[in-house]
């Protein structure tokens, strides 16, 4: 697969001093000056990162610097360190087939001194502190109040004598590497080394130092030093950017796919290793930028494996692992020629159906034969058929568990084991044997998982959760049972093992589950249970009698109908009843008795071969009688006579409320709605329960009568009247009337008189009426609509409103009203619908308007009238 290696331009721009800051990253070196004796001098360097697009401060114009013995933890020296120079890393020009590529710029200060120390066991740390780092750091919690220490060492006597006179190792890799999200990426964190001294590089736990009060603490702190926090879900001092990211030891290159876009701490330590001894550490910790872009690139999957037997196995999906907008075309190579035409493809995300089982070797091209080209392959191994599988034995905690390996595979053989016990206790509970046992310290529940695999590359992961005790599970069907002392009876263990019962007497088969026993007294009879060398107990109380205890309640009374609970104080293990007829059942020691006379129940209680009789009687006596008349239906608001007769000694009634008088039998009802009286009757004759009956007297709705809206007509107009709320009506008077006893008579005036007034009288279903009124003016003129010529809108519930009177008339089309400026302020087509003189809610000033009708009268023919009318304030 080629890979495409981005080498960037880097332009180094010396500037002035600058002032404090929010550091991104830094790191410590040194050089050996001189040697004098057992004193050495070093140029010690402090190289501090700022990325040019921060918002924060800038560097600090110096930074105070101190160094610790080692061996004492104190302080030897410690000063403030002018920044010497600045200089500002960023790139030239970003890779084509970069897509949406991140700015990459650092502003870089140096901090050189020179410091004379002499050699010593241990050697020294030179430190420097600044808090704080810039906020939203991905895999920091808090990172705006996070601080940074910076360190280096010199090595001392006790590792190698001349250990002390060393160049520090050097970090040389370029910064500004462009890292996006999601997509395969290399960053050196090479260094370089003066003495020849070997390197091995790892990812380490970045250091926090200095406070939010305290930002650049003068002199920094001693070791040790603490860890920042890191936020978890992966991230951790040796995982900063996720599992899916490596740093090679030998060379400090990172490598693997990114993270999220976001900023990540990455701290790494190189150990510098002379004649097989490792007599320093230096580190460089540094915020590195992950952008939101992508890069033209083809990545595939190492190998791809189908060994299932679901679905259709010879068939598999591929695609792209880093897509990218600036891939317009792919092709695709499945290394099948058997498959024909389909060997192909030129889709992004191709399925293909291998030929046969076997191994193949694919291939991506993209942006083939054009810009930012790239390729990959990869292994496809075919060989569905792989059945992975365990069973254990022995799930008693004291003896080893044994696991067998049940894997079977249809193509190649089984050819690795690896297991985990699930032993919490240890980190050896591994095994790469096929059968293997273990030992377990303790009972609980274990998880246990067991990876396999084929020679044709099959790989599968079985799960199981195996419940380890430390006694075999074991239960008795029953732990006290009741024998008559002729009786023998089976006791009966449940479980998986030897058992054996104790004491040995008068017993058969006691080395089984289900041993029979014949005691002569009661005897409490005690099983054990053992498997894989595990014991468990339990116990079977057998009580011996040799006769029934058996009393049934005393005689009782029952009003007729009613259920009666029969009940019994026996020791018997079995019942019967008679008659039966009227019981819930017979075989019970409690059944419910629905006698309808008084009956005598005889019942036998049994222990085996033990019997006992006894009876009870239940005496029968009715209810107290009563009975009401039908159900009846009022007219609202009118009364109902309630009458009824009965049997007894009292009664009452409810409700009360709406009776005239509640203690006679006969009393007169008012219900404001649909109600149900109840009449309770009360006698002395044995029933301790009331006889009940009901009278449900429905309440009618209100009627609602409605003989239409006051209207006026002219001679000869036919006028149509619609009555409401009943089902039958009677107007009067009937002059003019096409039919009194209809809802929708048709009237008709010949202009004899100017107006009349209706009454219609509306029933109901059940006869109840009440009455409505209407007003008929008569105007002996030809159809017209009357406006008048003024109106006063004082509220004053005299002429407010301006409206048209139509007489004779079928519809109005409209009646509007406009202002002197030809604005329309009202609209309507309702007769007697008018407007009260305002605009908008705005009332208005004393003015003249003018309307204008047109409508249809009661013949068809049109008619149109228009003049003012003055609004008098």
């Amino acid at each position: 697969m080629k890979r495409i290696l981005f080498f960037i331009s880097i332009s180094i721009f010396v500037t002035l001093p600058a002032f404090a800051n929010h550091i991104t990253g830094g790191e410590m070196f040194y050089t050996l000056v001189s040697q004098n004796g057992n004193d050495y001098t070093y140029r010690v360097t402090l190289k501090l990162y700022r990325d040019c697009f921060s918002t924060g401060a800038q560097l600090d114009a110096s930074a105070p610097i101190a160094i610790y013995n080692k061996s004492t933890g104190v302080m030897v020296w410690s000063s403030s360190i002018p920044r010497t120079q600045m200089a500002t890393l960023s790139l030239g020009s970003p890779d084509p087939c970069i897509n949406n590529p991140p700015a990459v710029c650092y502003e870089v200060g140096y901090y050189t001194f020179d410091v004379t120390l002499p050699g010593t066991g241990n050697g020294y740390t030179i430190a420097y502190q600044r808090c704080c780092r810039i906020s939203g750091i991905n895999n920091l919690i808090g990172s705006s109040s996070v601080g940074a220490t910076y360190t280096a060492e010199i090595p001392g006597t006790i590792l190698l004598s001349n250990a002390p006179a060393n160049n520090s190792a050097k970090f040389i890799g370029p910064d500004t590497v462009i890292v996006c999200a999601n997509n395969a990426f290399l960053y050196s964190f090479a260094a370089t080394d003066d003495d020849g001294d070997a390197l091995s590089y790892s990812f380490c736990d970045a250091f926090t130092g200095g406070t939010s009060s305290a930002p650049a603490p003068n002199p920094p702190s001693g070791p040790p030093y603490s860890w920042v926090p890191y936020s978890g879900g992966g991230f951790n001092g040796s995982s900063p950017l996720g599992s899916t990211i490596t740093i090679n030891t030998s060379t400090g290159l990172l490598s693997g796919i990114a993270p999220a876009a976001g900023i990540y701490v990455v701290t790494v330590c190189v150990s510098e290793i002379r004649n097989g001894v490792t007599i320093a550490t230096q580190r460089k910790d540094l915020q590195i930028k992950v952008g939101d872009c992508d890069r033209a690139t083809a990545t595939l999957s190492p190998e791809y494996v189908s060994c299932d037997v679901t679905g259709d196995p010879f068939t598999l999906a591929f695609s792209n692992n880093t897509p990218s907008a600036l891939i317009s075309t792919y092709y695709w190579e499945f290394g099948d020629p058997a498959s024909g035409v389909n060997n192909t493809s030129s889709l992004a995300t191709p399925s293909h159906t291998f030929s046969d089982t076997g191994v193949y070797t694919i291939k991506l091209v993209t942006n083939r034969n054009q810009p930012c080209s790239d390729s990959a392959t990869a292994i496809v191994k075919v060989f569905p058929g792989f059945f992975p599988g365990f069973t254990t034995a022995g799930i008693c905690y004291l003896n080893p568990v044994q696991f067998i390996d049940t894997t079977r595979t249809v193509y190649g053989t089984v050819n690795s084991w690896s297991w985990s016990f699930g032993d919490l206790t240890t980190i050896a509970d591994t095994s790469h044997q096929q059968h293997p046992s273990w030992q377990y310290p303790g009972a609980g529940p274990k998880t246990i998982n067991f990876i396999v695999t084929s020679s044709k590359g099959c790989i599968d992961t079985v799960t199981q959760v195996l419940n380890l005790l430390d006694r075999p599970p074991l239960s008795v069907a029953f732990n006290d049972t009741l024998i008559c002392i002729t009786d023998n009876v089976q006791l009966q263990a449940i479980g998986t093992g030897n058992f054996s019962w104790t004491p040995l007497v008068n017993i058969i088969n006691a080395n089984t589950a289900t041993p029979t026993v014949t005691p002569t007294v009661t005897t409490t009879y005690r099983v054990e249970l053992e498997s894989s060398g595990c014991r468990n107990y339990d116990t079977v109380r057998v009580r011996v009698v040799d006769r029934v205890t058996l009393s049934a309640r005393a005689d009782t009374t029952s009003c007729q109908g009613d259920p009666v609970q029969l009940s019994l104080i026996t020791d018997g293990l079995q019942y019967i009843w008679s008659p039966a007829a009227t019981l819930s059942n017979p075989t019970v020691i409690n059944p419910i008795a629905t006698p309808t006379v008084t009956t005598t129940y005889q019942v036998i209680a049994r222990i085996g071969s033990c019997t006992a009789t006894d009876d009870l009687t239940v005496f029968v006596v009715p209810y107290p009688f009563v009975t009401l008349a039908p159900d009846t239906t009022i007219c609202y608001n009118t009364p109902a006579q309630l009458y009824g007769t009965f049997r007894g000694t009292s009664f009452t009634w409810t409700p009360a409320n709406s009776l005239n008088n509640p203690n006679i039998i006969n009393p007169i009802a008012t219900p404001p709605r649909t109600t149900n009286y109840i009449l309770s009757v009360f006698d002395t004759l044995g029933c301790p329960k009331p006889g009940r009956d009901s009278m449900l007297v429905t309440v009618l709705p209100k009627i609602i009568p409605f003989a239409g809206r006051d209207t006026a007509v002219i001679i000869g107009q036919p006028l149509q009247f619609n009555a409401e709320g009943g089902v039958s009506y009677l107007w009067t008077p009937s002059t003019g009337l096409s039919n009194p006893t209809i809802a929708n008579p048709i009237g008709i005036y010949d202009g004899s008189f100017d107006n009349i007034r209706y009454r219609v009288d509306v029933f109901n279903a059940a006869g109840c009426s009440d009455s409505a009124f209407v007003n008929v003016k008569i105007f002996k003129t030809a159809p017209s609509i009357f406006v008048p010529t003024a109106f006063t809108p004082n509220n004053d519930g005299l002429n407010d409103v301006i409206r048209p009177i139509a007489v004779g008339m079928k519809e109005i089309k409209y009646f509007r009203i406009y202002n002197r400026w030809g604005q329309m302020v009202f609209h309507t087509t309702t007769n007697g619908q008018g407007w009260d003189g305002r605009i908008n809610g705005s009332p208005q000033a004393t003015n003249v308007f003018v309307w204008m009708v047109s409508a249809t009268d009661y013949l068809g023919n049109p008619y149109f009238q228009k003049g003012t009318v003055t609004l008098i304030r």
